[in-house]
């Protein structure tokens, strides 16, 4: 088959017509016989996905895993060429309301060699004639064009189909698919391109800076010393071109010999007898020209001209198009990388690996980030999230989330409160996006974790025995949205860290893949970090290359932190909760807050005790004075271990102990705090106070 036919049979096909009245793929194997290298395949044009048979996976040369269901990935096997033309044929039948279609294409082997196929596709539409689905086969045909009476059919066949209009149509249509200017190149190297004009090769020179740059050369042994880089007033025929913005058409090598003496001594041994050089041009400036060189072609005819001017012209757009693409691109992976830290901060205590993984495909990029943020006391903050979209506004967006998120934190707020704010910061943004965001603050002397999640997937944590689990993480809205929707309670999740065991945060696309719900995609994340090297950057670098084994095309970013072995303990660590008055969905998050540390920190058998002190001392601040009551635990070591609980308030006057009576209905909180804590006492801040209680607690095994 020449690759440059339209729609339609190629030669050695079988003829068209009505299908077998079994329509599934098994209808179409029974139709064409047994014993050909043969499988069908079933394409469900609702969702795109696209059901191969193992015959059809070895027709392609591919593993059952390497195929995802969606047409797109055979693009491994395909050339790009014939891409286009087998995507126009099936555009057209599908239009036209034909009922089949059929044609030849190549395949590239896992060996590099190409190989013929033949594809024939049965139209199944609804009562209203729009296409639900195509089922249909595809076999081997190398050693039936390889035949020599098929071989003279084609030839004959390709002659009468080579009319001109169908030349710039073809091609144009593969060029549709290329994204780059190597793809554009590629496009023309295939004998879609070059052969199918009679072309014996092609060179291309791009204009850059006043320069003529040579990006293709032609057929080996062409290169003419010092043309690599050639400027516009050389007398070459690829400058003439872009001096006059007019073709040249070459028609004889004596026509070659005198119009370019410097040129021709260094190309008349390759058997040139013509050329035709085709000015690209865009928005009526020269881009580039590209030059088709034939060994048996002699002259032009007016229509012959005339076609290879639409295809020039063609040939510009695309490559305008790859340009762009290549520039918005860079600007785009340049800007993204800017708003990502340039840097991790060396933490104390922690290991800390991250990484990020663009998409393999397209220019667009994501609002993926990561950050990490030293705090005081010993503490560290973890931060993993993503901008809806995929374009440089979602990049722009997410450079300023990772600022206020990290200036929040800083300042010393709550991991809810962090949330939060960020929330309401990005609804005043003049943007629609919203973001999916998880925070992690870490006291590395005591290990507690607390987690903050606004609709971003649960984190992993990997045990120092290797199981990896995730954390169910109680979630709050995304970003933005909370804040539109007036829910901005972020519930806090606390977890203890003990030395050696590492958690990972991560974007969607570590987790997501084709066919697979995220459920199932976690438990294979799980899997794979358990079984995973104990090295936190190696770790790092295997999640990464497991999505390009899967060829996974969308961004991703990851963070792993682990812990390290402990230490002298220290008593800067801490956890503090702001309770403002009047709020008792605050009121509750403190009291759970404190739940989870006191279990978290191995004080189980006094949680009872903490919490109704705590609880109390909360209380007394919210009843007896007008501002917020600011919650703080952390565990102190010495000759012992204890739990310390500090409860700040606006308030300068000190509290007093007072007897109640025997119907009385307060008067005893105090009464309370001393007879459960170990020691207690008041201390004054600024223009309030803070009373604080301790409890002896057992020491960690």
């Amino acid at each position: 088959m020449d690759a440059d036919s339209g729609g339609g049979e190629e030669p050695g096909s079988s003829p068209g017509g009505e299908l077998p009245g079994d329509d599934s793929p098994h209808g179409f194997l029974e139709a064409y016989g047994r014993g050909l290298r043969m499988g069908s395949f079933e394409w469900d044009l609702s969702s795109g996905l696209m059901h191969m048979d193992g015959n059809a996976h070895d027709v392609f040369d591919l593993l059952p895993q390497e195929y995802d269901g969606h047409p797109e990935s055979l693009g491994v096997r395909v050339p790009t060429a014939d891409a286009g033309r087998l995507d126009a044929i099936v555009s057209q039948a599908l239009k036209s309301g034909e009922e089949n279609y059929g044609t030849y294409f190549r395949i590239r082997t896992r060996d590099g060699a190409l190989r013929w196929t033949h594809t024939r596709g049965y139209i199944r539409r609804d009562e209203d004639g729009r296409p639900r689905r195509i089922v249909g086969i595809v076999r081997d045909a190398t050693d039936e064009l390889n035949d020599a009476t098929v071989q003279h059919e084609r030839a004959v066949r390709a002659a009468a189909r080579r009319r001109e209009t169908s030349v710039v149509q073809n091609t144009t249509a593969a060029l549709a698919h290329a994204r780059t200017v190597r793809d554009v190149i590629d496009v023309l190297r295939e004998t879609h391109g070059v052969e199918n004009l009679g072309a014996t090769s092609f060179v291309m020179g791009l204009v850059r800076a006043g320069r003529i740059h040579l990006v293709a050369e032609g057929p080996r042994g062409s290169f003419v010393p010092g043309t690599h880089v050639t400027r516009i007033d050389d007398p070459y025929p690829m400058s003439e071109v872009v001096r006059t913005l007019t073709p040249r058409f070459i028609e004889s090598p004596q026509d070659f010999a005198d119009s370019y003496p410097l040129l021709w001594p260094h190309i008349d041994h390759l058997g040139i007898r013509s050329a035709a050089y085709l000015p690209l041009i865009a928005q009526a400036r020269p881009i580039g020209v590209v030059g088709l060189l034939y060994h048996d072609r002699k002259g032009f005819s007016d229509s012959e001209r005339n076609v290879l001017v639409a295809l020039g012209s063609s040939i510009a757009q695309s490559l305008q198009r790859a340009m762009f693409y290549e520039q918005e691109k860079d600007l785009a992976q340049g800007l993204q990388q800017a708003m990502l830290p340039r840097t991790i901060p060396n933490v104390p205590g922690a290991d800390i690996a991250v990484r990020y993984r663009s998409a393999s495909l397209g220019r667009d990029i994501g609002g993926d980030w990561y950050d990490v943020i030293p705090l005081p006391g010993g503490r560290v903050g973890a931060v993993i999230g993503d901008v809806q979209g995929h374009d440089t506004h979602a990049a722009a967006v997410m450079g300023q989330l990772r600022i206020v998120l990290r200036a929040y934190a800083a300042e010393g707020h709550t991991p809810a409160t962090v949330m939060a704010r960020a929330s309401v910061f990005l609804h005043e943004l003049d943007t629609e996006r919203f973001a999916t965001c998880l925070y992690a603050e870490t006291d590395l002397s005591t290990g507690v974790v607390q987690f903050v999640r606004a609709g971003h997937l649960d984190p992993l944590l990997r045990r120092t025995d290797g199981m990896c689990r995730k954390v169910p993480v109680e979630g709050g809205l995304p970003l933005g949205l909370s804040a539109e929707f007036g829910r901005l309670e972020y519930p806090v999740t606390t977890v203890e860290l003990d030395p050696g065991e590492m958690l990972l945060l991560c974007t969607d696309g570590l987790v997501e893949q084709p066919g697979t719900d995220l459920d199932d995609g976690m438990q294979a994340l799980s899997t794979l970090v358990g079984n995973g090297p104990a090295d936190i950057d190696r770790l790092a670098d295997r999640l990464c290359n497991s999505v390009d084994e899967r060829g996974g095309d969308d961004d991703v970013a990851l963070l792993l932190l682990r812990r390290r072995g402990a230490g002298a303990a220290r008593s800067g660590g801490r956890l503090t909760e702001h309770v403002p008055p009047g709020d008792p969905e605050a009121l509750a998050a403190a009291r759970h807050m404190i739940r989870a540390a006191v279990r978290a920190w191995g004080a189980a058998d006094r949680t009872d005790e903490i919490e109704l002190v705590a609880d109390e001392l909360v209380t007394n601040a919210l009843m007896h004075t007008e501002g917020p009551a600011i919650v703080t635990l952390r565990v102190l070591t010495g000759t012992d271990r204890r739990l310390r609980v500090d409860v700040e308030d606006t308030s300068s006057a000190l509290p007093r102990r007072r007897e109640a009576g025997e119907d009385g209905v307060s008067g005893r909180g105090l009464l309370l705090v001393d007879r459960l804590a170990d020691v207690w006492g008041v201390e004054a801040r600024g223009g309030g106070k803070c009373v604080w209680c301790e409890f002896v607690v057992r020491a960690r095994g």
